[in-house]
């Protein structure tokens, strides 16, 4: 049987619809049926494909569909079509003899609507509803399975710019620039399932769902790319949580478009917008801002929010304010890609939802994994509410092969390699943490989803289950480049001054002889309130060896995240999104655990995000006890070959463990965080000696006696 690839056939539904149904029903057929697809660019502007067959049975056949019975000059049309895809597969050597192609191309007219066609000699075809079967049935697959896999391929590369905006030319075959660039170069072409994810295009709600490293913020940027080119006069937005994600989606969407028109997008109709906003010039324009602006209601910035809704509800009182402003909404754009999902208030998602015009075609994306919430984003049918009758506004077809694709899971991680992903798991979720687990997930499914195989036991409540990843979800040349031993590695410190030591050192090599450029290291603090004080010793000293620089966010625009020839500083925040070759971790102790469970839940969050912006290397530095404690749960990891091998809990105990993480109101942590930096000043005012130790314990002392006779 036939896979059938729904792209974008806005134009010619009726014909689409029926080369589908008519291909499917040949059970002899198998293959690959592309429906809006490819586009390529030409002298003359980008050339829309309606449809292509890639078909071990059949071979490569193109076709020219007609709505109506117009036959029109099918010969042109057809003589364009295999020109194309004579010009975009002979680059592929292995599907060359010498100057040819080693199979033919086919195109066909079909014309469903039309009651007869005339007879045409070859290489042209007229087919209609009765004939199409008999014309494909007399084409063949000369070439060998190889060729054809091959072919598959090179259908299937959407883009081959993934590899990254870094030229390298590494002079030492094995430096880690060398590793990182052939890296690069394997993870440059999307697979199958991603290049599907690209294309099945929804008039409604499509969602994707995956893990930090799979791919979304890309998938999402090629969908801009090849929709705006299918529908160049569409207004299409893409937005997010994390502000630096907005150059990268500007670089993206603009390399891709070219390479598939040979133009440069229309800026006009395509805005890449951060979540909030705010009034100013168009770089500081939002989704919400725009909405709020576009329907003539009031907005709230952040500290307006903050005095109205309360803390830690300022987003998600907004949007709801300006949703409940305005029952029938101006609907603006044509298309909205919501990337980050996970970190934005289902208000919003309702918010973007109602600024679309019909059919609503919202695509958003999230990591069901990436927040380590202990709680999922809510299904659909609840988290863009119902209408007046009570009925859900959307609800997922998961039906498959009649319809575009609602719904999409890309299983496979491109980022990080095996042993750094289980790593991220394990100490997030706290798997081998002496007092147990400290967050988990809903739905027991997800694990597979997410591409883990159970290698023992049963995800059942009360049972030991092992959960590994395999070569299909973890790709091996992702692990394969480097000894165990060098992807990842944790390290103690007595004090910050030996951390400091050794990250400067090793970022030194790193660059001088490791072939690395400053822009591929990433120095990541989990604590974002004490980055700036805690990352400046490192970058004194790496000025005073003529290394640059930045701290992303303070010392850059906050819309950029490295600069070419810098070292990039950062907090865990403005991480998130981003990533690097070499990423280092310091005082990762932060993360051990804190004052209570879900403020432990909170922390191991973000080192599983640190962790998890590595492409090649990760480095976890850390100080004294709490780092001892995080070495010990990898080290356990480790004996069990980077599997996860734990009791399931049960449907109580998960339940146990949302409660808890829910508890910690935003007030009560920031009022924790207060008073951590605050203790942070006091010990570094006594190291100084700018306070006497001896007296500051007295006074400790005399606080401790009546607490402790309670």
């Amino acid at each position: 049987m036939i896979n059938v690839i729904w792209g974008s056939a806005r134009e010619k539904p009726e014909s689409s619809k029926s080369l589908a149904d008519k291909l499917s029903s040949i059970k002899a057929l198998s293959g690959y049926l592309y429906l809006g697809y490819p586009v390529i660019g030409s002298p003359t502007g980008p050339m829309k494909f309606d449809a292509l067959l890639v078909s071990e049975t059949a071979g490569l056949v193109g076709f020219d569909l007609v709505e109506g019975v117009e036959l029109g000059d099918f010969k042109s049309r057809q003589d364009d079509i295999a020109s194309m895809l004579d010009v975009r597969l002979k680059p592929y050597a292995g599907l060359k003899d010498r100057r040819n192609l080693k199979f033919d191309i086919h195109v066909v007219t079909y014309a469903p609507a039309k009651p007869s066609v005339p007879v045409v000699e070859e290489p042209y075809f007229i087919a209609n509803k009765d004939s199409l079967i008999s014309i494909i049935n007399q084409f063949d697959w000369p070439c060998d399975n190889g060729v054809f896999k091959q072919l598959l391929a090179a259908v299937q590369v959407v883009t081959s710019i993934r590899a990254g905006k870094l030229k390298r030319e590494p002079q030492k075959p094995n430096s880690r620039g060398a590793k990182l660039k052939r890296v690069e170069e394997s993870i440059a072409n999307l697979d199958q399932h991603q290049s599907q994810a690209v294309i099945e295009t929804v008039e409604g709600v499509q969602r994707i769902r995956g893990l930090a490293g799979s791919g979304k913020t890309i998938v999402l940027a090629l969908k801009v790319a090849y929709l705006h080119a299918q529908n160049p006069d569409w207004k299409i937005a893409v937005t997010f949580n994390t502000r630096s994600l907005k150059d990268q989606f500007k670089r993206l969407i603009n390399a891709f478009t070219i390479e598939q028109t040979g133009a440069e997008p229309d800026w006009e109709n395509i805005d890449i917008l951060n979540a909030w906003g705010a009034p100013g010039d168009r770089e500081r324009d939002g989704i919400y801002y725009k909405y709020c602006r576009t329907q003539e209601i009031n907005f709230f910035d952040f500290n307006g929010a903050k005095r109205t809704f309360g803390e830690g509800k300022e987003f998600a009182g907004a949007c709801n304010a300006a949703l409940k402003a305005k029952l029938d909404p101006i609907p603006y754009y044509d298309l909205l890609l919501v990337d980050e999902a996970q970190d934005l208030p289902p208000e919003f998602l309702r918010l973007c939802f109602h600024f679309l015009k019909e059919p609503k075609r919202l695509v958003y994306a999230y990591d069901e994994l990436q927040s380590l919430t202990g709680s999922s984003v809510l299904p659909p049918e609840e988290l863009f509410g119902s209408d007046t009758e009570g009925n859900p506004l959307v609800l997922l077809n998961t039906e498959e092969g009649t319809t575009p694709k609602q719904d999409i899971i890309l299983e496979k991680c491109y980022r990080n390699s095996r042993p750094l992903l289980a790593t991220a798991h394990a100490l997030g979720f706290g798997i081998y943490r002496e007092k147990g687990l400290v967050q988990f997930f809903d739905q027991d499914n997800l694990w597979i989803d997410v591409g883990y195989v159970v290698d023992d036991g049963a995800l059942r409540g009360g049972e030991t289950v092992t959960l590994t990843r395999t070569a299909d979800s973890s790709p091996a040349f992702l692990e394969d480049h480097s000894p165990l031993s060098d992807l990842i590695q944790f390290h103690r410190f007595n004090d910050a001054s030996e951390q400091t030591d050794f990250l400067v050192q090793s970022i030194i090599q790193n660059i001088r002889e490791d072939e690395l450029k400053p822009e591929d290291i990433v120095v990541i603090n989990p604590n974002p309130l004490t980055t700036q004080r805690e990352v400046g010793p490192a970058r004194q000293q790496l000025f005073s060896e003529a290394i640059n620089s930045e701290l992303a966010g303070v010392s850059t625009s906050a819309d950029i995240f490295t600069k070419s020839g810098s070292v990039t500083f950062t907090g865990v925040f403005r991480a998130k999104g981003n990533e690097a070759g070499m990423v280092y971790i310091i005082n990762a102790q932060d993360s051990f655990s804190s004052w209570s469970k879900s403020t432990t839940a909170l922390v191991r969050n973000r080192l599983f995000t640190a962790i998890t912006r590595a492409k090649a290397w990760v480095r976890v530095l850390g100080i004294g006890p709490g780092m001892d404690g995080l070495i010990q749960e990898w080290n356990t990891l480790q004996k069990n070959e980077y599997k996860l091998k734990f009791r399931y809990p049960t449907s109580e105990e998960k339940q146990e463990l949302r409660l808890i993480n829910r508890e910690l109101s935003s007030t009560k942590r920031t009022k924790y965080s207060k008073l951590k930096i605050q203790r942070d000043l006091l010990l570094q005012a006594a190291e100084r000696g700018d306070i006497d130790v001896d007296d500051m314990i007295n006074e400790l002392q005399k606080l401790k006696k009546p607490h402790s006779k309670k």
